[in-house]
């Protein structure tokens, strides 16, 4: 089978996902935290009744997911703390995190693309989804909920990446913005890398997870500088385990900067 070859230009910016989802604005009315006796019912429900076996089935079955070092978890047991991984899987992406750590509690901050499609976008708030603001009003009640979670001991994951692309074996430069939450809640962080390995009998890859940490914020640096060590950390720790990655589903190439890469592109069905 002929490998696919997708051109990108721009390693920050560039999305694959392949959805044409019209994203919702999350604005003021946008309800981040929920209390009633009847939400957290739901949450449960969906999540540990429904999302989970549905998750470890897919993930086990169709992909024999593994994670090495789940050992690391065992020191943020009792508290707060922030984790990234790689983003190359639209559907695994939102899979993995929280199998990884069941039974705890979850959060992932996503695009306001996961909570705008017709069914499951009302569903993923449930499922732990935290959707980025749009607005200023927003954005307070974004970062009330992050406090609120924090406060609440739970784990809250990033994809400092950003944008998708599928299958992909190494580790995109991503800015240090993200990591300004351990900083200043003072918690600690992990990484995780997601990789795909060969299989004798079937054409999907074995995707094993490994799991970094806990790296904590260095009080002897100003508060940029903490940013900056923790993003180091955390990329330097994946960009070492996504050599574990050895199949190649997709090819990216870097584009020229000129009209034959959108040729090449349209060509491949980009």
């Amino acid at each position: 089978m002929e490998k696919k070859v997708i051109y990108y230009k721009d390693e920050l910016n560039d999305e694959f996902a392949g959805d044409s989802i019209q994203p919702k604005v999350i604005d003021g009315n946008w309800v981040y935290v929920h209390t009633s006796l009847w939400k957290k019912f739901t949450r449960f429900f969906w999540l540990r009744i429904v999302f989970t076996p549905i998750a470890w089935s897919f993930l086990k079955f169709k992909y024999h997911w593994k994670v090495e070092n789940k050992n690391a978890l065992k020191y943020v047991k009792k508290q707060a703390f922030f984790m990234f991984g790689n983003h190359t899987h639209n559907i695994c992406d939102a899979f993995i995190p929280p199998i990884m750590h069941s039974p705890r509690n979850i959060y992932l901050i996503v695009n306001a693309n996961n909570v705008s499609m017709p069914v499951l976008g009302k569903l993923t708030p449930s499922l732990g989804a935290i959707p980025l603001p749009a607005n200023l009003a927003a954005t307070k009640n974004f970062l009330k909920c992050i406090e609120t979670r924090v406060n609440q001991k739970c784990g809250i994951i990033i994809y400092p990446e950003a944008h998708i692309w599928p299958f992909y074996t190494k580790i995109r430069p991503f800015p240090d913005t993200s990591f300004r939450y351990p900083v200043q809640y003072d918690t600690p962080v992990l990484c995780f890398t997601n990789t795909y390995q060969k299989r004798k009998f079937s054409k999907n890859p074995k995707i094993v997870t490994y799991i970094d940490g806990p790296f904590y914020p260095d009080k002897n640096l100003d508060k940029n500088s903490r940013k900056k060590d923790l993003r180091d950390k955390c990329y330097n720790a994946m960009c070492q385990r996504s050599k574990n990655s050895n199949l190649e589903i997709i090819q990216y190439i870097k584009a020229e900067q000129d009209e034959n890469s959108e040729n090449l592109n349209s060509a491949k069905g980009v």
